[in-house]
């Protein structure tokens, strides 16, 4: 019998991340600090919302874009929040999380077989490179520095453009370095943008996770909002993973086209999340404010303890990771957290699993409890000392 597998879906590698938390999830007595999930229950008055949906019998289809009501609150809140201003009507779709917008983003955008090329700064998020390759580009990969922060600069996305670029990721705040891009950062390569006539896929789904100073959006700036596909959802700002909804907000013939991939593919998003995310656009404000302030207490927490106990890590002021620098042990990010995994039961992730330039790092995410981030800090200390005396 012939090969019936598609050749590019076989050669994509798996998630590094999923690799450790499979893992954990047999190891009794193990923490992970593997997973980008808040720790936080949905907030009740949403969830009541979702209730409320079901109990009124609203199990039917929306329409392909999403409830016209949802779009509405997303355009008011892209306004009251970022400054940028979306037509409802045309320049908005709501999706199955903000994964299965960039599939649709990436797919509606570009044309297979011609060879064109979509700049992914890495480390970033495990979906960009796979995606870009299903749509049929040619990922082109942006080593980010430590040393910058892990900021893309205007210089990094020069010397990377060529005649064949056509779309720049753009994913700040970062996962999983935890690095934001600040206006100013923004500004620069905003020009570079406009000087190579390329288009922007910003994801900002950490947007509402900042510590030092609110996210701006490059859609804001300038000459932006017409060449940038801002894509969002509410698993992270609202603690609603589960519910599995995200949005795009772009011009209106891109949103155009990536409503009939989703038309045919999904249909549409579920209903009764989408009538809970309009409850959280309208009344969520406080939610996240009580959830950043917490995710904050820890992100210092984590500092304080790397601080202590000598572990290299620069400050992260977005989403909720930490980036630590492991390569005074002499270990690839893949042995030091199998090992570290092994020996004291705590899960994080290899920087590699973000791209090659994460190697000499880990990926730790805060979205845990203060008393497990405790707990496993301190068989992380523990474990250090262990490797310095080894070294030693």
């Amino acid at each position: 019998m012939r090969n019936f597998l598609a050749d590019q879906v076989v050669e994509l590698k798996p998630s590094g991340i999923r690799k450790f938390f499979d893992i954990v999830s047999e190891m009794k007595d193990a923490i992970s600090l593997g997973v980008g999930e808040p720790d936080f229950d949905t907030p009740w008055h949403i969830r009541d919302e979702g209730i409320y949906s079901l109990e009124k019998g609203r199990t039917f289809y929306t329409s392909n874009s999403g409830l016209k009501e949802l779009r509405q609150e997303i355009c008011a809140y892209m306004k009251r929040k970022y400054n940028v201003t979306y037509d409802a009507m045309s320049q908005v779709l709501i999706t199955v999380g903000g994964s299965e917008a960039i599939d649709m983003g990436l797919r509606a955008m570009i044309n297979p077989g011609v060879g064109e090329e979509v700049l992914i700064p890495q480390p970033s998020y495990v979906s960009y490179e796979p995606c870009a390759i299903l749509a049929g580009a040619k990922p082109v990969i942006i080593n980010l520095k430590a040393e910058n922060e892990f900021r893309l600069t205007a210089e990094e996305l020069e010397a990377a453009i060529t005649d064949k670029t056509k779309i720049l990721v753009l994913p700040y705040p970062n996962n999983p370095t935890g690095a934001i891009m600040e206006k100013s950062d923004l500004e620069a390569i905003a020009e570079v943008i406009i000087k190579h006539d390329i288009f922007v896929m910003s994801d900002e789904i950490y947007a509402e996770l900042t510590y030092k100073e609110k996210h701006v959006s490059i859609a804001s700036l300038p000459g932006m909002a017409e060449r940038t596909l801002v894509i969002n959802g509410f698993s992270k700002a609202y603690a609603m993973t589960g519910w599995r909804l995200g949005y795009a907000c772009g011009p209106a013939d891109i949103i155009r086209q990536m409503t009939k991939i989703h038309q045919f593919a999904i249909m549409c998003a579920p209903t009764t999340s989408q009538y809970a995310a309009v409850e959280a656009l309208k009344k969520g404000d406080a939610d996240i404010e009580e959830m950043r302030t917490a995710y904050n207490q820890r992100r210092r927490y984590l500092m304080n303890a790397f601080k202590e106990m000598g572990l290299e890590c620069f400050e992260p002021y977005g989403a909720f990771y930490v980036f630590p620098c492991i390569k005074e042990f002499g270990m690839t990010s893949e042995e030091f957290a199998t090992r570290f995994l092994q020996e004291e039961k705590v899960a994080v992730v290899p920087g590699t699993a973000f791209g090659d330039c994460g190697e000499g790092f880990l990926r730790i995410s805060y979205a845990y409890s203060l008393e497990n981030l405790k707990v496993a800090i301190g068989r992380l200390q523990r474990f250090v000392e262990k490797l310095r005396s080894e070294k030693a």
